[in-house]
């Protein structure tokens, strides 16, 4: 990135939610990703969405919170049936990328977005160097307008990644109506 980046002006945002085996980015491994660019009235421009295969060692291996909601979820039985090798899914990952900024740094958005911002370094190097340093953390929103305003939003508690997108989006766009109404 270069130095010029911080006076830069987003076009784009790339919305990101990674589900992994646990929250330590240094031992925890992902297992699902879902990507969105989006413009800034949140319409999808595109989207791409994956299940990594794991050994079932890695799945059995899961921090117990993560083991009892992907088996749940139906994450754990996508994996087994549907995975794909890692170096393939960033590969596409990458290309996504590449395609939809077009050499324009990637801002990074979704919620609580710094633990997946976190395994993409520690996991996916190549990357995190699409990414611009600065990022959109809905949590953020969440926090001023909980604290200031008394505001909740109720959010579904699905776990999967794309849907969790959703989620973060329809949030954000919550809290940007409510200060308009303001």
């Amino acid at each position: 990135m270069s130095e010029n980046d911080k006076d830069s002006v987003p076009t784009k945002l790339l919305w990101v939610d990674l589900e992994m085996t646990g929250l330590d980015s240094q031992k925890d491994v992902i297992l699902e990703v879902a990507a969105e660019v989006t413009d800034f009235s949140f319409k999808t421009l595109a989207s791409f969405e994956a299940v990594i295969k794991h050994p079932e060692s890695i799945i059995s291996s899961s921090n117990p919170w993560a083991f009892e909601q992907h088996n749940k979820s139906g994450l754990f039985e996508r994996i087994r049936n549907d995975g794909r090798p890692d170096t393939e899914v960033q590969a596409e990952l990458i290309q996504f990328i590449g395609e939809h900024f077009n050499g324009e740094s990637a801002i990074l958005a979704g919620n609580s977005i710094h633990n997946d911002r976190l395994f993409i370094r520690r996991w996916w190097p190549d990357i995190e160097a699409l990414l611009h340093y600065r990022m959109l953390d809905v949590s953020s929103w969440k926090i001023v307008m909980q604290g200031k305003f008394g505001e909740i939003f109720e959010k579904k508690e699905v776990h999967r990644a794309f849907d969790d997108i959703q989620a973060s989006i329809a949030e954000l766009q919550h809290y940007l109506d409510t200060l308009q109404r303001s």
